[in-house]
């Protein structure tokens, strides 16, 4: 104890021998300047206040949207839809990641056979010699740096040697074993070809209950959540939404086929796109570690319903569609969205399915098909009461009980009236469709941007 106290009043015999604030409260200042950086592919949306839910006629009679006046932050939000290259990305290092894991453990297995290549897929060599007390400490005593529940136990994959993926170049049958593993079984292969088994693509990621933690007096591991989630779009969705329609080639070739990379990703729970935002989020803050950054950025996540509202508005209020007017078309005749004009006419706005992510005008914000091309999951769960529960700051009715969540913005085989930015629909969030992707935001570190 006594020990202790000398150090306290060392720290702060250092502290005031050292300053020059002459005695005066100056506030703690961090030693490095913050600077807002806006994420690649995003555009700030302006706080303010709005007037959200319908003001005309309902036609379709729901009732779940009379108007109010809401207030939300500032916050970053995609410029367009997630696209397939995009959410390739992730689907990508998730797999390498397993493949990598695999031939790491199948290769300290082995370790005692000389004769084989796998130990240029094995776990890094811990660098003690430069490690700092803290991190050798944890690994004395925790095997980690921090993530006691990670399946490598604090080893560090080796991302140095590329994975070979032609089965002919494969280097010896140690390789080829681990590979093995992650195609379909021979008996599922035809035409002599092995593809991957997608449902072996899984991603576990972690967070913490936030406003649960806040409103209870609990213990905080018991608010830290885990998920596992199987990450690869469900493709057969284009021949499972319509019955008695031939759309397999969409099944075939959207997602994997470069000709759509630029296209919406769609067949996305909306557990999948919330596991790609908490990605995004670890591919940042990796990168900031990467770069001796201390600091992290905000998590990527979904917009709640009234984020996504008041961003398709663009700052038009009362508007009918994210471009103001109550009409699809221009004053020429144009299409200005992707959906369905008329029964069983797909194509007359120049779309058969969905269009390129970036296609048609931006809305004022600079956001992109905001109306039809594929609807937009949301963060919020969908109640018929929540516009008269929910707060008018910031608000979210986000129910852990409720499957069902809010889609925005209608898609390409919807009619005119999903395309409001006033309509909510909803689907459940274990379901996959032709018609719904998604876009994630970033908060906005600071409240004094607004739309006034």
């Amino acid at each position: 104890m006594k020990k202790i106290s000398l150090y306290i009043l060392l720290a702060l015999l250092v502290y005031s021998c050292g300053s020059n604030d002459q005695g005066e409260l100056m506030g703690v200042r961090s030693k490095t300047k913050w600077h807002s950086q806006k994420p690649v592919g995003m555009t700030l949306i302006p706080g303010g206040s709005f007037t959200m839910g319908k003001e005309d006629e309902d036609i379709a009679g729901a009732l779940n949207s009379p108007t109010r006046t809401v207030t939300v932050r500032p916050y970053y939000m995609d410029e367009t839809e997630i696209t397939n290259s995009e959410y390739k990305e992730f689907v990508v290092w998730v797999r390498d990641s397993i493949v990598r894991t695999e031939l790491a453990l199948f290769s300290e297995l082995m370790s005692d056979d000389a004769n084989i290549i796998l130990p240029d897929y094995q776990f890094k060599n811990q660098d003690t010699a430069n490690m700092s007390p803290y991190e050798k400490y944890m690994m004395d005593n925790y095997g980690s740096l921090g993530d006691v529940n990670s399946p490598l136990q604090g080893r560090a994959l080796s991302w140095e040697e590329d994975l070979i993926w032609e089965t002919n170049e494969f280097p010896d049958v140690y390789y080829s074993e681990v590979m093995d593993s992650m195609y379909i079984p021979i008996g599922d292969s035809f035409d002599g070809t092995r593809i991957l088994d997608t449902k072996k693509l899984k991603f576990r990621h972690s967070w913490l209950d936030q406003e649960a933690a806040a409103r209870s007096n609990g213990e905080r591991k018991d608010f830290i959540k885990s998920e596992v989630v199987e990450v690869y779009p469900d493709t057969t969705v284009w021949v499972k939404d319509f019955n008695y329609s031939y759309n397999d080639p969409m099944h075939q070739d959207y997602f994997y086929h470069q000709a759509y990379n630029d296209y919406p990703v769609v067949g996305v729970s909306w557990g999948q796109a919330k596991a790609f935002c908490s990605w995004r989020t670890k591919k940042k803050n990796d990168y900031l570690k990467s770069k001796k950054n201390p600091s992290s950025v905000p998590y990527f996540r979904l917009a709640t319903e009234a984020e996504w509202e008041y961003a398709a508005r663009g700052g038009l209020e009362f508007a009918t569609y994210p471009w103001g007017g109550p009409y699809t078309t221009s004053d020429r005749g144009c299409f200005l969205a992707n959906f369905k004009p008329s029964r069983g006419d797909y194509a007359v706005d120049g779309a058969l399915y969905t269009m390129e992510a970036k296609s048609y005008n931006a809305n004022d914000y600079g956001l992109y098909n905001m109306a039809g091309n594929v609807s937009e999951w949301t963060n919020t769960a969908y109640s018929e009461a929540s516009y008269y529960i929910g707060s008018t700051m910031n608000p979210n009715v986000e129910i852990n009980d409720n499957r069902r969540k809010v889609i925005r913005g209608g898609s390409w085989k919807d009619v005119a009236y999903f395309l409001q930015v006033s309509t909510r629909d909803y689907e459940y969030a274990d379901s996959a469709r032709s018609y719904i992707g998604f876009r994630t935001v970033q908060d906005f570190l600071g409240t004094t941007i607004t739309g006034q």
